[in-house]
């Protein structure tokens, strides 16, 4: 009785909290796509993850295309006033609006592809409705063409009250409402990736990279102008992000030319999509393709290369690769797994001058020893200028901790982006940010760490300040973060046999030495006493007010 009577007034208690402080539930884009995703899960004819991925990919493209039309046709309206001009007197409608040309890059769509001819479309005409707006949408604009799949929604046949929930859920996803998103449509992909794909890895090539590990990226090679290139380029992620980064510093995108490949005929699509949504000019080459065996920017050199390439991927060599002219100056890559071939890709396309690339790769490639003797030829050439170790957790599909690297072909010095560089060759800076775990998110499935702006700021200084003219590369330091070695010093990179994992170089704290276990063994003791005395008072103050109300206790 002493036990279950406090239980049933703590639920009484709980239950009348409940009650009276129920919330109206907040509606958000997770909460949104939770709903899009169960009403796929209970609809007949949905099909595969794929293709439930790409039914609800392209419903969100059309929503944004169909949104930023709208505010095209808002903003003109405004001019014309401004102008004074009557927007809705009908020859003014018929010069301006019938065949409308758009300066900040809206698409002008026919009336059958808008947005708001699909909402107002009846459920069983829907499917139909919505590829015809597909199909209108290539037709009249060639840079969007090869963005669909032809029959996309009457193929599936979804039954039309299904589909109307789907294109109901869809509408309130506005950038307007969720302008905090830096990709949204990017969003939406990890979204499904996640939710549909729970078992998918990196290395079965699905995959998004999370927005903080891109502005990490960026925020150090500063791709803010010339060619951008990124040889597994997904989603288009890197590109959007970046374009974002660009923006965010009053930086001008039409000065970026971004080129890109990617394997997937369906993520291909996808970034072909987000592209064109934000006015971002590309190259991705005229279809998808492994870009391996069929390298669509052959000859190309690029100034910048942002990449998150699939970790560790298996089965990427075939004989016609082994005198590939992208590693004749090095060992053919070993077949066991694709990381240092992505590596010698990646310089293959580098500004012979000037290149910088800032990619993603697991850690097992600091230390490999079937890579060993290219890994010695790129320190020994001083292609490699920066290893950072990030946390772990970072991506859903994975939750091991990964490695920037940052290649660079010009560490002699000089001015970049406005700063005085100093001479760095034969050094290499290493970071380790495993350490920062503050900032956990969980989720439904995997609990993920993010980087918080001012984390990202504080690597970039330490890269940028290492690399500024005045700094000494060989007192470069701080315990357990970082420290700039040189190759040839008695305990530098070459001494350890060309390894390239931070903790051979940075000073780690041995704390467990100075712990006095005696002193903490009974500090315990103590606390765990002086815990039962007040749990036993406690107890006898309950037991005495429940007599006093009537109750028998013991």
């Amino acid at each position: 009785r002493l036990i279950n009577l406090p239980l049933i007034v703590y639920w009484m208690i709980v239950a009348d909290f409940r009650t009276n402080n129920k919330k109206e539930e907040v509606i958000n884009l997770d909460a949104i796509l939770f709903k899009c995703r169960d009403i796929l899960r209970q609809a007949k004819n949905s099909g595969s993850f794929f293709e439930k991925r790409d039914m609800m990919l392209t419903l969100v493209f059309l929503r944004f295309i169909g949104e930023k039309y709208e505010d095209g046709v808002a903003h003109l309206r405004a001019q014309l006033i401004e102008q004074g001009l009557d927007p809705d007197d009908e020859n003014i409608m018929s010069a301006f609006f019938e065949d409308a040309t758009f300066t900040d890059g809206t698409y002008n769509l026919p009336p059958e592809a808008r947005w708001s001819t699909i909402i107002d479309t009846p459920a069983p005409g829907l499917n139909v409705a919505l590829d015809t707006a597909l199909r209108s949408i290539a037709t009249t604009t060639p840079s969007l063409k090869g963005c669909f799949v032809e029959g996309t929604f009457t193929q599936r046949n979804l039954a039309g009250n299904d589909m109307k929930k789907l294109v109901d859920e869809i509408n309130k996803i506005s950038h307007k409402v969720f302008g905090e998103e830096k990709d949204l449509i990017g969003r939406v992909y990890e979204y499904f990736l996640k939710e549909f794909a729970v078992n998918a890895t990196k290395e079965e090539g699905e995959f998004y990279t999370p927005h903080d590990i891109v502005q990490l990226i960026a925020s150090m090679i500063e791709p803010f102008d010339g060619t951008i290139y990124d040889p597994c380029c997904g989603s288009g992620g890197m590109f959007i992000q970046s374009a974002e980064l660009v923006k965010s510093k009053q930086g001008d995108i039409s000065k970026i030319n971004v080129y890109g490949q990617e394997k997937e005929a369906a993520t291909y699509r996808l970034a072909k999509m987000n592209l064109a949504l934000r006015g971002i000019s590309h190259n991705l080459g005229a279809e998808s393709d492994s870009t391996f065996t069929n390298d669509l920017h052959k000859g190309l050199y690029f100034d910048y290369i942002m990449a998150n390439p699939p970790f560790n991927l298996k089965g990427w060599y075939n004989d016609n690769l082994k005198n590939d002219s992208r590693w004749s100056d090095y060992d053919t890559p070993p077949e066991s797994n694709a990381n240092y071939a992505w590596i010698l890709h990646i310089l293959s396309h580098m500004n012979k001058q000037k290149g910088v690339a800032g990619f993603l790769l697991a850690n097992g490639a600091l230390g490999d020893t079937d890579a060993l003797t290219i890994r010695r030829e790129l320190i020994e050439n001083d292609k490699v200028e920066a290893i950072i170790v990030l946390p772990r957790e970072l991506f859903i599909t994975t939750d091991i901790s990964v490695t920037l690297w940052i290649l660079n072909q010009n560490k002699k010095g000089g001015m970049w982006h406005g700063r005085k560089q100093r001479n760095r060759e034969g050094e290499i800076l290493f970071m380790d940010l495993r350490q920062w775990t503050e900032n956990p998110v969980k989720g439904e499935q995997k609990k993920k760490v993010i980087l918080k702006d001012n984390q990202i700021k504080r690597a970039t200084e330490i890269y940028f300040k290492w690399q500024a003219e005045g700094t000494d590369g060989t007192n470069y330091a701080e315990p357990e973060l970082y420290r700039s070695v040189r190759i040839d010093e008695a305990d530098g990179i070459e001494a350890n046999n060309f390894s390239l994992v931070p903790s051979r170089y940075i000073e780690f704290v041995d704390r467990d030495s100075a712990i006095d276990y005696h002193k903490v063994l009974t500090e315990t003791a103590s606390t765990v006493t002086d815990l039962l005395e007040r749990q036993k008072k406690n107890d006898d103050m309950l037991r005495k007010a429940l007599n006093r109300l009537g109750y028998e206790c013991k």
